[in-house]
């Protein structure tokens, strides 16, 4: 969304806009964007010094979108509640310590409160019946409310990085959950430590690479293609160097990203990880890593405002049926790997794989990941079936983009991704059911 000015909207530039993006150290709620009553759907106000709300925010009455991450908000303002077409809300990096229990749309869908000072949400979120997304990692929550039980359309949690000493059981059984993340809290604590000091890759001195150019960057850190450099300084082999931010992301810590990494190990479906850097002249964590062949390329793009949960995929994506199936058995292989090592992915999306067109896949992103005690085979089970649901969505969109998908359709594929979506989450597959279906699909 491109960024407007208020001298724009105050000379009625732009009169009848669905969407509008201010961000010029604003300390008050232009009043001018009330000339937009009619029409507004979209407004982003994040960037800005705003502590307040006016209480006649719902003058807006189409409004479905509100951003105002990054302002001093200390409060989640209550009138957010008298919103009745709202559906979307986020106030990352503010100041939030309160949320009271009107300050919730009654259409609320996605809720963003990433990075604030939250010690308590409110019964009433369970009430929100329309909820998909829920974005909390980077508080300092010690419980949920036991309201959340109820929610039975939430499909996507982030708890990271708050002081939670356990899960409670009715999260587990949430009937359409799929991608749960809630590493950095002290339920969990002792165990990521042993995974980021035990991990068996090398060291890899910061003085033996040479940076280059950059080849991406995320919410958790930045990729560099990289060379590593042989006693004498020239060069030996190309590489791929993750430095990893300090913040909180929206998923959660970068460390704990980083240990997943580490203890992940190989496989041909995950990115191999090469070594950790040592000696950085600012003390920055990092992971040397295979550079992947520019032929690899994102399966889809992540989700928009109004997809909500589900990815985006290219309005040409089409695959044959073969390949189809080897991309599925290459993720659901890695993903079976994964729990084996007492790892939940945790964002098990088309958009954090990379594919070469001919079906090998690449599973990557473990910014939301998190370690479950595989010596609890009850628990670990329900985090694996969990992870399941979000395979079962995969599959589903990878079968709609079968190339002459009615007649390449197959009924053990259709029931699989049925069962995999399940709502019940013990009647799910495991992984290795999964597999083995697949490879008589």
């Amino acid at each position: 969304m491109k960024t407007s000015t208020l001298e724009q909207l105050r000379d009625g530039q732009l009169a009848g806009a669905r969407q509008l993006k201010l961000a010029c150290g604003l300390t008050e709620f232009p009043r001018e964007i009330f000339d937009l009553a009619e029409t507004l759907e979209v407004l982003d106000l994040s960037g800005n010094a705003l502590r307040a709300l006016p209480d006649d925010l719902p003058r807006l009455r189409k409004l479905r979108i509100l951003f105002a991450s990054n302002n001093p908000f200390t409060e989640l303002p209550a009138v957010l509640g008298d919103c009745a077409a709202l559906s979307m809300v986020g106030f990352k990096a503010n100041k939030i310590r309160h949320v009271p229990a009107h300050a919730l749309p009654p259409q609320l869908r996605w809720l963003i409160l990433t990075d604030n000072e939250i010690e308590a949400l409110p019964a009433t979120l369970g009430e929100r019946a329309n909820l998909q997304k829920l974005m909390l990692a980077g508080n300092r929550l010690r419980a949920l409310p036991e309201t959340m039980a109820a929610l039975s359309r939430l499909e996507l949690l982030r708890i990271s990085a708050n002081h939670l000493d356990a899960l409670p059981e009715w999260l587990l059984r949430l009937p359409r959950l799929a991608w749960l993340a809630y590493a950095g809290n002290p339920l969990n604590a002792a165990r990521e430590c042993a995974a980021l000091a035990g991990a068996p890759v090398p060291d890899i001195d910061w003085h033996t690479l040479a940076l280059g150019q950059t080849l991406g960057e995320g919410a958790s850190g930045v990729i560099h293609r990289a060379t590593r450099l042989l006693p004498d300084g020239h060069p030996a082999a190309a590489v791929a160097l993750k430095l990893f931010k300090g913040a909180v992301t929206s998923d959660g810590l970068p460390g704990l990203e980083m240990a997943a990494c580490l203890q992940a190990g190989q496989h041909p479906n995950l990115i191999a990880v090469l070594g950790k850097i040592t000696g950085h002249p600012l003390d920055e964590h990092g992971l040397v890593m295979e550079l992947i062949d520019p032929a690899f390329r994102n399966l889809a793009g992540p989700p928009s405002l109004d997809s909500c949960t589900r990815d985006v995929y290219a309005d040409d994506a089409r695959f044959t049926r073969p390949i189809a199936l080897k991309i599925a058995q290459g993720i659901a292989s890695a993903a079976r790997h994964l729990h084996r090592r007492g790892i939940m992915h945790g964002d098990l999306y088309a958009h954090n794989i990379l594919h070469d067109g001919a079906g090998h896949a690449l599973l990557g992103d473990f910014g939301a990941a998190s370690f479950h005690d595989t010596g609890d085979r009850a628990r670990a089970r329900t985090f694996e079936r969990i992870e399941v649901r979000a395979f079962g969505c995969l599959l589903e969109e990878l079968a709609q983009r079968v190339a002459g998908e009615a007649a390449n359709r197959s009924a053990g594929l259709d029931a699989l991704i049925a069962d995999c979506l399940s709502e019940q989450v013990e009647m799910r597959p495991s992984f290795d059911d999964v597999i083995e279906r697949l490879n008589g699909a």
